[in-house]
């Protein structure tokens, strides 16, 4: 990637509501990729005054390396600007000294046009603490992380209407929230499909593991149907079932994990580097996309779909919206008993010939980010004027137009 981005006077500022260094999600594939366009500046959250003023928090100050991106930098802010609660002027006092240092950054760097990014519902105040020329929401999650779904958050619904560009990934969350603005985009996860269809070596602490290895690989966290797991895995001893990822989101559902975890057909390998996650994928027999069914997770759009199809494995899913578009190359299965003749339909021999991987691989390549990210450039240059947009289209990759694009009937 050339460190100078196709369109350089164009400069990205975007709170992040994450470390960089932290887990690697859906905002880092997308902004690592972004940064091919334009400048990014990835503002990361400000630690509480305690934190910042106490216990000493991080040095602040900027950063831009091979770690991250060509075009891509890491703005930490100052110990002298920590997040605080109150009063109310000084809290919005220090958010606007960071985003205006975070501004300068792209300043600095040539950029006349300034597009403000942001991620969560509590970034909303930066629309009227800092200059910008063009405003954008991605929403990438149920905010309320409620089981039970919930209304529209009256705060959230005021955002939506008010930036211009909202960006939507999943089904649930257009359908909930996708009338408020007319220039709205569904824009799915994806996959780095080159990464995961290239194939790797066995890892060395899955070769001990017997075949066939039922296989989740991701974060394990509340919303895994582990009771359903645990059946499974009863239910079937000559089956090995293999969970790849950290143990940090599981909440109150330790004990359910603990049984599962005791079961002698299961193995739980932790969390590994992003680099590796494709040679997990690829070594598995079956992989798995269990879910509870659910307020909440009928909103999302697990990131790992589309690895797990890229590397061609068959899958099994839970029953949530956004699986259900994929019935044609996943299996969804609704109760314990659809779950194992489901595995064991994609067991069979037939489930890996030539044109069932390539089928699943084609679906994947459609769904790589460097294609979903352009659209995403392409939509903030069409927003910023036809220049942009001619510069665009003579200087980028071609781009299908209107792929993907939702906008409100009047």
């Amino acid at each position: 990637m050339s460190p100078c981005p196709y369109l350089p006077d164009v400069g990205v500022l975007t709170p992040v509501p994450c470390e960089w260094e932290s887990l690697w999600l859906s905002r880092h594939q997308i902004l690592t990729r972004l940064a091919k366009y334009f400048h990014i500046v990835w503002c990361t959250p400000a630690p509480w005054w305690r934190e910042a003023w106490l216990r000493g928090g991080q040095p602040g100050g900027s950063r831009s390396d091979a770690a991250t991106a060509p075009g891509l930098t890491i703005y930490r802010p100052e110990r002298w600007l920590p997040q605080v609660g109150r009063p109310h002027f000084l809290a919005c006092w220090t958010e606007r000294q960071r985003l205006r240092r975070a501004q300068k950054l792209l300043l600095t760097r040539g950029c006349q046009k300034i597009v403000l990014f942001l991620w969560r519902p509590d970034s909303a105040a930066a629309l009227d603490l800092i200059n910008h020329d063009l405003s954008c929401y991605y929403i990438n999650d149920e905010y309320t992380f409620s089981e039970i779904e919930q209304p529209l958050d009256a705060h959230e619904a005021r955002l939506i209407a008010r930036v211009d560009q909202v960006f939507i990934h999943s089904p649930g969350l257009l359908a909930k929230k996708g009338q408020l603005n007319p220039h709205t985009m569904f824009l799915p996860n994806g996959v780095h499909y080159r990464a995961f269809a290239t194939p790797e070596c066995e890892p060395a602490d899955l070769q001990p593991i017997p075949h066939p290895r039922i296989g989740y690989v991701g974060r394990v966290k509340q919303q895994l149907d582990l009771a359903l797991l645990t059946q499974l895995a009863q239910r079937h001893p000559g089956w090995s079932f293999v969970l790849v990822g950290p143990l940090d989101g599981i909440g109150d559902h330790a004990g359910v994990l603990q049984q599962f975890a005791h079961l002698p057909n299961v193995h739980l390998l932790g969390g590994k580097a992003v680099s590796a996650l494709p040679a997990y994928t690829q070594h598995l027999d079956v992989c798995m996309l269990c879910y509870e069914v659910n307020g909440y997770t009928k909103f999302i759009y697990p990131l790992k779909l589309h690895e797990y199809l890229a590397s061609g494995r068959p899958v099994v899913g839970s029953a949530i919206r956004s699986l259900q578009d994929f019935a044609h190359v996943i299996r969804v299965a609704h109760t314990p008993d659809e779950w194992s003749q489901a595995i064991q339909d994609c067991l069979a021999p037939a489930a890996c010939a030539v044109e069932q991987v390539e089928a699943r691989r084609c679906v994947a390549r459609q769904h790589d980010w460097d294609r979903l990210v352009g659209l995403l450039a392409q939509s903030l240059c069409s927003r910023l004027g036809p220049a942009y947009l001619e510069r665009f289209t003579e200087h980028c990759e071609t781009i299908l137009p209107n792929a993907y694009t939702v906008v409100r009937a009047e």
